[in-house]
């Protein structure tokens, strides 16, 4: 598996160590690229089908551990060095990224730009190059991150620890100073090893930045949809799926409690809007729910209905019946603005309203945004940026952020709501 994206032209680091303090995890995630600033990366190239659940296994064959050791050496090497030369015209060239540094002293001192405004209630948030396993998250480019989605929200969320993005985040904010928390995420397949590590992770985190920008815990994303399907809310395949999910809330709970925070966290999951229940509900306290329109096919005059629709009747209704009262998210809702493939570029549809275009998705931001907020839906916006990586999975899957993955603004007008 590549790096998620390959890094080109010259590197830009702020003049101070300012986010080199006590970063907490690395002896989890070690980093390849601690001294590097800014990554100018090369213009958007197209992918394929997202599926979350990919980010936790890795290969374990003992047949295979010199080629892995190999690519990954090549790969850090390449991510490093800055090499120019490509051998595919996609990898090449440089973006623009659309927050201008002042003071490459003071992270906190940031031109804004002025097409951007604080409008969406949240983001989904996943930092450049957190992949397993080559990790090669560098905290100039999270840096860079916040300020930018800083001007767009107050909240983001994650999806797991792997890579230290957890501490990786929390210093961004620390020193851009800016008004914002964060879920931070724990990502659960069958690999214990990579779960355990992240707990750790988090709680490293978690002591050296305390809670004052964490808003929760996010165990698990779309693990009974992986584990379950669309088996029925009573199947013995769904209860098994939300019994393990539910074990390892109740054992991030015990491990956080230890720590003697200034304030307890809530502990909850993530998963297709489908599969929320009271079962869950009862041992959860909150449920983000993924609502996409795109996969209900529907006209994108309809999306914005629809998401509100959908989310009330399967999750909200749902997480009222548990004696608890489980807080409910919307944990991505958005369109994308093209596909890998013509097969793959409608969502059902048809015609040019299923689309996957710019068109689209500023009629998404046009209809959702201003009213979600207006009607108390709390939700993550998804995504911030392209993500090339997903290529490998075809369709739409790269294509879902509102910035491409220069972090370049597409081409849409972000709504101003009063």
């Amino acid at each position: 598996m590549p790096l998620m994206s390959e890094s080109t032209g010259t590197a830009r680091p702020f003049a101070a160590d300012y986010a080199r303090q006590n970063i907490p995890s690395e002896e989890y995630y070690p980093m390849t690229d601690k001294s590097e600033g800014f990554t100018q990366t090369s213009p958007r190239g197209r992918g394929g089908k997202r599926k979350w659940f990919i980010i936790g296994g890795i290969v374990g064959v003992l047949a295979l551990i010199g080629i892995i050791v190999g690519v990954v050496v090549s790969q850090v090497n390449k991510n490093n060095n800055n090499d120019s030369n490509s051998s595919n015209s996609s990898n090449s060239g440089s973006g623009n990224s659309t927050t201008t540094i002042k003071n490459e002293n003071d992270p906190s001192d940031f031109d804004k730009d002025s097409r951007l405004h604080q409008s969406f209630w949240g983001f989904a948030y996943t930092p450049q190059d957190a992949l397993l396993p080559w990790c090669g998250a560098s905290q100039n480019n999270v840096t860079r991150d916040i300020q930018l989605l800083s001007q767009l929200t107050t909240r983001l969320r994650l999806y797991g620890a792997n890579c230290n993005q957890s501490a990786l985040v929390l210093q961004a904010i620390q020193d851009t100073k800016v008004d914002m928390t964060v879920w931070l995420g724990i990502y659960v397949d069958s690999n214990e090893e990579a779960y355990n590590d992240q707990v750790k992770a988090v709680e490293d985190a978690l002591k050296t930045y305390g809670t004052d920008h964490v808003s929760g815990i996010t165990v698990g994303n779309e693990y009974i949809l992986n584990t379950a399907g669309t088996d029925s809310t009573t199947s013995s395949i769904y209860l098994s799926a939300s019994k393990t999910i539910t074990d390892k809330i109740t054992e991030v709970k015990s491990a956080i409690a230890g720590l003697g925070l200034s304030k307890t966290l809530p502990v909850g999951t993530s998963d297709a809007g489908s599969v929320m229940s009271k079962t869950l509900g009862e041992g959860i306290d909150y449920f983000m729910a993924n609502v996409h329109p795109w996969f209900g096919s529907v006209s994108i005059d309809d999306a914005a209905q629809w998401t509100w629709d959908f989310f009330q009747e399967f999750d909200v209704e749902p997480a009222s019946l548990a004696s608890n009262k489980p807080d409910v998210y919307i944990a991505e809702t958005g369109w994308p603005t093209e596909s890998m493939n013509a097969t793959e570029s409608n969502s059902g549809f048809g015609g040019p309203k299923g689309e996957a275009s710019l068109a689209n998705l500023q009629t998404f931001l046009d209809t959702y945004v201003c009213q979600a907020n207006a009607n108390g839906t709390e939700y993550f916006y998804f995504e911030a940026f392209d993500e090339p990586w997903k290529a490998q999975y075809g369709g739409v899957e790269p294509f879902w952020g509102l910035f491409d993955k220069d972090r370049t603004l597409k081409d849409v007008t972000i709504p101003t709501c009063s």
